[in-house]
């Protein structure tokens, strides 16, 4: 069996293209602020993507760089002056922080309007509600992947590897949803359970986000299953996913260890400060 791939670079790209015609001669100018503190190289990098990407599609871009030196009531005050700035729609707190800076206090001081990622403690209570508001990026950028590739998810069993608040948690809630692409069964496991196969060969879509590289082999996915590696860890610059590439052989969709979920999680910011700002304008 050779596996339908997973192409979230391509979805990612038309993605863009759909937001860009959306934006064009609307009259809505979205804007997404970013806040950045220190010169940790991932970090910039990271938010320069982003920078690059608001640029391709017509959403302006706030960007804050701040020393690494700065106090935690300098940057809740930057914090606040993009909470009351009409021209931010959304915005994000890059991660990490340094040391003598409390990432909790700086994240629970964001609007949970403005919250671009969809983590804020409000935004993922609404989650757990089933009520609209901000989805964080990665669970729901999977979720228009297994959409867009036709994987079947209602009534079907998702295996979650994974328990993190970035994706393993929102997107086992989200999966469980009475709504569409979801409504699943939803098991969630992790790397302290003894026998990860005896759960994962049961699963209909199996969703690793445990950061552990080659962590999902062929062997403990059952053949034709839809298999989605949301977690990374890198050696050196090579960035390795949670999925072993041989998993393709068994699977019946697949993503890539290059241009899988990521590009599908910037896209969802994007999409993300769009929703935002026609909320804001009502």
């Amino acid at each position: 069996m050779t596996a339908v791939l997973l192409d979230g670079q391509a979805l990612a790209e038309q993605i863009k293209d759909d937001l860009r015609s959306q934006l064009e001669g609307s009259g809505l100018e979205p804007g997404l602020g970013t806040i950045l503190v220190g010169d940790d190289p991932a970090s910039h990098s990271y938010v320069g993507a982003k920078i690059r990407d608001c640029a391709e599609v017509g959403i302006s871009s706030v960007h804050e760089q701040l020393p690494a030196d700065i106090s935690q009531a300098e940057l809740n005050a930057v914090i606040d002056r993009f909470n009351n700035d009409p021209a931010v729609h959304a915005y994000i707190v890059q991660l990490p922080l340094p040391r003598q800076l409390n990432e909790e206090s700086a994240l629970l001081a964001i609007d949970p309007d403005k919250d671009a990622d969809g983590l804020h403690p409000v935004n993922l209570g609404r989650l757990v509600m089933g009520v609209d508001g901000p989805l964080p990026c990665t669970p729901r950028g999977i979720q228009v992947m297994l959409e867009h590739y036709e994987v079947p998810v209602e009534g079907r069993h998702v295996v979650v590897v994974g328990r993190g608040l970035t994706i393993g948690r929102p997107m086992a809630l989200l999966m469980a949803l009475k709504r569409p692409v979801a409504n699943a069964a939803v098991t969630v496991v992790h790397t302290g359970v003894a026998d990860l196969g005896a759960y994962t060969r049961q699963a209909d879509i199996v969703i690793a986000a445990a950061g552990v590289p080659g962590l999902i082999t062929p062997d403990m996915v059952k053949p034709g299953a839809a298999v989605v590696g949301g977690g990374i860890s890198r050696e050196g610059r090579k960035i390795l996913s949670d999925v072993d590439e041989s998993v393709g052989e068994v699977a019946g969709w697949v993503t890539p260890r290059l241009g899988g979920v990521g590009p599908m999680t910037r896209a969802m910011l994007l999409a993300n400060t769009v929703d935002a700002a026609r909320a804001a304008a009502g």
